[in-house]
């Protein structure tokens, strides 16, 4: 499996019969698994290692080292697979617009054309039934058009704005 630290570092990672191996070099590791973390000895150090977050789907996860965290993404056979054949995962979860959730009114526009997003930032303000509703980014991306302008009025499912 690949394996992918802080979005900088890659190693492969093959572990069979009990034997560890890193980038082809085999990795000798005493390890227990404690509470709530796992204690390892590597090279007369010590480590303490704690899980702070899984997301298990995407397959990631944030551990802390030491006290330090690092970010870790996984890729087993099968997602290389994938990758291979055109058909992973990181294409499939790309949203390309943002579509009106219920009819309401625009309120603001937050975002303008050309600038780049993160997942979780806001776009708009829709006010629906009254309430003010933040729609936010479910993805990362560069806004390519904005369909919508303050003050429009929006049906369902209609297309608020579109990704390159």
């Amino acid at each position: 499996m690949k394996v992918k630290v802080n979005e900088h570092y890659d190693f492969n990672v093959e572990i069979s019969n009990d034997l560890l191996s890193v980038n082809g070099s085999e990795v000798s590791i005493d390890s227990r698994s404690l509470a709530n973390h796992i204690h390892v000895i590597y090279k007369n150090k010590s480590f303490n290692i704690e899980v702070v977050t899984e997301d298990k789907t995407a397959k990631t996860s944030v551990i802390k080292v030491n006290g330090t965290l690092y970010t870790i993404e996984i890729e087993d056979q099968y997602d290389q697979l994938l990758k291979q054949l055109g058909m992973d995962n990181s294409q499939a979860n790309k949203v390309s617009e943002i579509k009106a959730p219920m009819p309401g009114l625009v309120l603001n526009v937050i975002v303008t054309e050309g600038q780049e997003v993160n997942k979780g930032d806001s776009l708009l303000v829709l006010e629906a039934m009254k309430m003010e509703n933040v729609i936010k980014s479910p993805t990362s991306g560069i806004i390519k058009k904005i369909l919508i302008n303050k003050g429009d009025k929006v049906e369902k499912n209609e297309i608020l704005i579109q990704f390159q």
